[in-house]
């Protein structure tokens, strides 16, 4: 019992520290969001002819290097481009255009086209839509939890539950601060497979000790 006790300090601490630790980085530089997400410029490019995603992206990874790109397939007969990332300087405007002219034998002029700033999506407007559904399915599942284990005790069992949750949100959003993880599509299903495996981690749990009070009972 001794060693369990002295493993769970441990697995505490960690907790605790990771939980500061994200605080800290979120404070310090917020969340990193996806390129989909965040601030960023764009362009628009009629080529004028159909043309492939791969080849525009390897002309855009000529001309940005190393900054993320995304390409997108724009209008009705798919024959223009849209370019975004971080920052687009006149320089590489004028480079793609030139690439894309070399590329697609057409006669584009940069200062025919004009380089967009896109604002930020704000982070609590990705999670918005998901909070209700959210919120609905602990409640009902606390009910369950409440009715389910009342032997164990009822304010318990539903606290213990609640706080597991949270902490287990808690210690993913903290390692998705420090890693540098981006707030974007990949973070509802993250959301949803932690809640899941704290909710069942939690539930499993309380079924063991539902069956050591029932023997309990049973041998007194």
């Amino acid at each position: 019992m001794k060693n369990i006790t002295t493993k769970s300090k441990i697995i505490c601490a960690i907790i605790v520290l990771l939980i500061i630790i994200g605080t800290i980085v979120v404070i310090l530089k917020g969340f990193k969001v996806d390129i989909k997400n965040r601030a960023v410029q764009q362009i628009e490019v009629n080529i004028g002819k159909s043309f492939e995603t791969q080849d525009i992206k390897q002309i855009t990874n000529e001309v940005f290097e190393k900054n993320q790109v995304l390409i997108q397939k724009v209008e009705v007969y798919e024959d223009a481009v849209s370019i975004i990332s971080d920052e687009i300087t006149d320089e590489q405007k004028s480079n793609l255009v030139q690439k894309i002219n070399e590329k697609y034998s057409t006669e584009l002029k940069a200062e025919d086209i004009t380089v967009k700033d896109v604002p930020n999506t704000d982070i609590k407007d990705i999670v918005k839509p998901y909070i209700i559904p959210i919120v609905v399915s602990t409640g009902i599942i606390l009910v369950y939890i409440a009715v389910r284990f009342y032997k164990i005790g009822i304010v318990k069992s539903a606290l213990k539950y609640g706080i597991v949750l949270v902490v287990a949100q808690l210690v993913l959003f903290s390692l998705m601060a420090i890693t540098r993880f981006p707030i974007g599509r990949f973070t509802l299903p993250l959301v949803l497979f932690v809640y899941l495996l704290s909710a069942l981690g939690i539930t499993n749990n309380l079924e063991k000790k539902l069956k050591e009070k029932k023997l309990e009972e049973e041998t007194a």
